[in-house]
């Protein structure tokens, strides 16, 4: 047996496996705090896919943040028993197919509140300091009384988890929040008896820890998650966090879920596109080898063989999955019945999860839209069994393929080019997106084992889709690279980033992008990684703003470590033989070196064949970029949506 599935225990706790669902704000709870139908629905997907250990959302009590919670904040409410039937229900639900449950408690965001409720009703922390997202507005200093009294409130928050059903507990005491601030004598500047030293620091959340114990009893395992360093100067260091560890070990946890990061370094406490695989394992080991107790580790671990590998070494006793298991709710089923090439991977964009989050939306994952909505969006079979017929095979119209054939059609899908992929080829050209090439894997495969055939090498013109007479089609002709209308722009020397991806042409040792979204940030970083000369050149004011959060801040470093250069607010005058002319916002003139100028000013639809089929078949939709140039996000998206419906 693998060690994956081999039974653990965390205190008097057995799990089925050693695969645990990481934490996630999702928004799926009502306006009063409870968790939705929805939610359930959710975590049993997960528990149902074969996942030993559910942690749900952040869960708080209303005790000092006199705080609208829910749709703003993302977390539960357990501060009264009118909160235990949804719970009861999620973990009934759960523990039908051998899961169990935990909650998180989360003492509070501190100075990192989200800046709807930061305008409305401002933020605590433990001493006054500046808020993440609006630094003009300061966090309030809690009073001595009002941290005991938060300590305390969990008591009765943990005496509904257990009356409900629920199986253990983690404490959030990660990614500077306010259990963190406390943490970390970076944000910790008190001097009464929750400052000072480390003893003082740990006190709030051993108070807490004392707590949960009184409502939840002896049998109920507590759990703590917290970053062994902030990866920031005056943030934790290593050392102490392998100290916090001994302590929370004497203090009768019962199991360490081990992170790294903060706001400031956020790309560690939610890795990005850009991580490597299983980058967090190095600080589980770490912990493993000071404590008894089990430790939990994360941080893209969503490879199987990774996985299994980690825990076979002994560097953690549990593997935690965040958005692995967004993308692919039957992850576990999939490893155990060895079936790897049916799980849908995780290309760690953001967009889907974190993304729509914070445009206050509900959670969904970029390869996989049902999340969230597993039951709306479940896919039944057809009530009539139709000819479809997809042109182009990019992430859309795969996706369009894959969902018409689970519906029952029968499915043609022709692309002009030799293989399937689209603009994910080469888009996963550099190492640092290898997960793109999962997912062209992941489709491509799903749509040849549903029986769909597919046609490469031809292309589907007007005349090709009248003959073939299908009911329905699917147009996904994806985009081409904008070539801009510079003097000079068809010079040997310049060339388009899909061509340097996919090795059509070379660079020279010097090298000009054109563009700073994206494409241009990513294909610099490609090219400055085998040691060319990079600069990138953007008329607007800032790069990569076309990026989630987290994955434009982690970018932007990999950049400046590799020595790119980059000049916004500049504009490119005319490309020459000894270089590029550019004119910046000062007005002043000068001329770049460069062997080969790359462009990456963005793409345009390629929508011609949507307008001459209208009218022509009796059902045409036109899905991904051949729309709008956009992200793989809207492509699989409306891939899925349009086919689930036809």
């Amino acid at each position: 047996m693998m060690r994956l599935f081999e039974p653990g225990r965390i205190g008097k706790l057995t799990l089925k496996n050693r695969i645990v669902m990481a934490a996630m704000g999702n928004r799926l709870i009502e306006l009063d705090g409870r968790l939705s139908q929805r939610g359930i629905d959710y975590y049993v997907a997960r528990a149902k896919g074969g996942t030993g250990l559910i942690i749900t959302c952040p869960t708080c009590t209303r005790q000092i943040e006199q705080l609208p919670f829910s749709p703003l904040t993302d977390a539960l409410v357990v501060d009264s028993k009118i909160y235990a039937s949804r719970l009861n229900e999620l973990a009934e639900a759960v523990h039908d197919y051998g899961a169990k449950v935990a909650l998180q408690f989360m003492p509070g965001m501190g100075r990192n509140v989200h800046t709807e409720i930061l305008k409305s009703a401002g933020a605590v922390a433990p001493s006054p300091l500046p808020a993440s997202h609006d630094p003009s507005i300061t966090a309030r200093e809690l009073t001595t009384q009002e941290v005991e009294r938060l300590a305390q409130a969990f008591q009765s928050s943990a005496e509904v988890a257990r009356g409900a059903g629920i199986d253990a507990i983690e404490i959030n005491a990660h990614m500077g929040l306010l259990c963190d601030e406390f943490l970390t004598a970076l944000w910790n500047k008190r001097s009464d008896k929750y400052g000072g030293d480390l003893d003082g620091r740990l006190r709030f959340l051993l108070e807490i820890i004392k707590s949960i114990r009184k409502g939840a009893g002896a049998d109920i395992p507590i759990i703590v998650k917290y970053g062994l360093t902030h990866y920031l100067a005056g943030g934790r260091e290593i050392d102490e966090g392998l100290e916090v560890a001994r302590r929370l070990e004497a203090a009768g946890v019962d199991a360490l879920d081990i992170d790294a990061g903060c706001y400031e370094t956020l790309y560690w406490a939610k890795p990005t596109t850009y991580s490597p695989p299983g980058c967090l394992v190095r600080l589980a080991e770490m912990v493993k080898n000071v404590v008894n107790v089990p430790v939990i580790t994360v941080g893209k671990l969503g490879y199987p063989e990774l996985a299994e590998r980690v825990l076979q070494e002994g560097k953690a006793d549990f593997v935690a999955l965040g958005r692995a298991l967004l993308a692919d709710p039957e992850w576990a089923n999939k490893v155990r019945e060895g079936r790897l090439e049916d799980i849908r991977p995780c290309i760690g964009d953001h967009e889907g999860c974190n993304g729509r989050i914070n445009d206050g939306k509900s959670i969904s994952c970029t390869v996989n839209p049902t999340a969230g909505m597993e039951r709306e969006l479940a896919i039944s079979s057809a009530d009539k069994k139709k000819s479809v017929l997809v042109v182009g095979g990019g992430p859309g119209g795969m996706e369009a393929a894959r969902i018409a054939a689970l519906r029952g059609h029968n499915v043609t899908l022709c692309e002009k080019d030799n293989a399937l992929g689209g603009n994910l080829i080469p888009a996963s050209v550099p190492d640092f997106k290898h997960d793109y090439r999962r997912l062209t894997n992941y489709l491509s495969t799903q749509t040849k084992k549903l029986g769909v055939q597919i046609k490469l090498a031809t292309e589907a013109t007007q005349q090709v889709i009248q003959e073939m007479k299908p009911e329905v089609v699917f147009i996904a002709t994806g985009s081409i690279p904008i070539i801009p209308e510079i003097p000079g722009v068809h010079k040997e020397k310049v060339v388009t980033a899909i061509d340097v991806l996919l090795g059509r042409k070379k660079a020279g040792e010097s090298v000009v992008v054109l563009g700073g979204g994206s494409i241009g940030c990513e294909t610099a970083l490609y090219l400055a990684q085998q040691g060319k000369r990079l600069t990138i050149v953007e008329v607007l004011d800032s790069v990569a703003s076309n990026m989630f959060t987290v994955n434009r801040m982690h970018l932007l470093k990999l950049l400046a470590d590799t020595d790119v250069r980059i000049l916004t607010g500049t504009k490119v005058l005319e490309i020459a033989d000894e270089g590029v002319t550019i004119v910046g916002k000062d007005g002043k003139r000068n001329t770049l070196e460069a062997d080969t100028v790359v462009l990456a000013v963005g793409f345009k639809s390629n929508y011609s064949l949507l307008e001459a089929l209208k009218e022509k078949v009796p059902e045409v939709y036109a899905i991904g970029d051949c729309v709008e140039p956009r992200k793989v996000l809207n492509a699989i998206r409306e891939g899925f949506r349009l086919a689930r419906l036809v």
